[in-house]
C-alpha cells in the first residue's frame, strides 16, 4: 500500500468538496450558481473587470462553459450583465442584490459546516488550517498553470 503525501492529499481534498452539492439540489445547479457569483464577486474584489474570459479563468472552465453559467445566473436574478464603461465592446458581469443576499447566505453555511467538521479542534488549530489554506491560495498564482 503507497502513503499519500501532502500534495495529493491536497488534491484529494480539492476534489472532494468540489464534488458536494446541497443534498435539496441533486443536479447540482445551486452549486455552479454560487460558484458564478463567487467568482464574479471575486473578480470585482480585486479590481478586475468580470467579463466571461475572466470569470471562465476564475473558475477554470472554457469561455463557453463560463458563458452559460453567467447566463443562468443572470435568469436567476443573480447577475447583470453591462457595457464595459472602458471598452464597448466588452460586457461584464455585477452581482445583483439578490445575488450579493445568495452568496451572503452560501458563506453563512460554509461557516456552518466549517465549524461542524471542526468541532472539536481548539481555535488555535481552525486558525492555523486557516492560515495555511490563505498561504496556499495566495502563492498558488505564482505557480505556471
Amino acid at each position: 500500500m503507497t502513503t499519500r503525501g501532502p500534495g495529493q492529499t491536497l488534491f484529494q481534498f480539492v476534489r472532494h468538496w468540489s464534488r458536494r452539492h446541497s443534498t435539496s439540489d441533486a443536479s447540482g445547479d445551486q452549486g455552479r450558481l454560487v460558484m458564478t457569483c463567487e467568482a464574479v464577486h471575486s473578480l470585482n474584489l480585486r479590481g478586475t473587470s468580470a467579463t466571461v474570459n475572466a470569470a471562465a479563468h476564475e473558475i477554470g472552465i472554457d469561455q463557453s462553459g463560463a458563458s452559460r453559467m453567467i447566463k443562468n445566473a443572470a435568469a436567476a436574478g443573480y447577475l447583470t450583465m453591462s457595457t464595459s464603461p472602458a471598452d464597448g465592446r466588452r460586457r461584464e458581469a455585477v452581482l445583483t442584490t439578490e445575488g450579493r443576499s445568495m452568496l451572503d447566505e452560501a458563506h453563512r453555511w460554509q461557516e456552518e459546516i466549517f465549524h461542524e467538521l471542526t468541532t472539536d479542534w481548539s481555535d488555535e488549530k481552525r486558525s492555523d488550517f486557516h492560515n495555511a489554506m490563505t498561504d496556499l491560495m495566495e502563492r498558488s498564482p505564482t505557480l505556471t498553470d
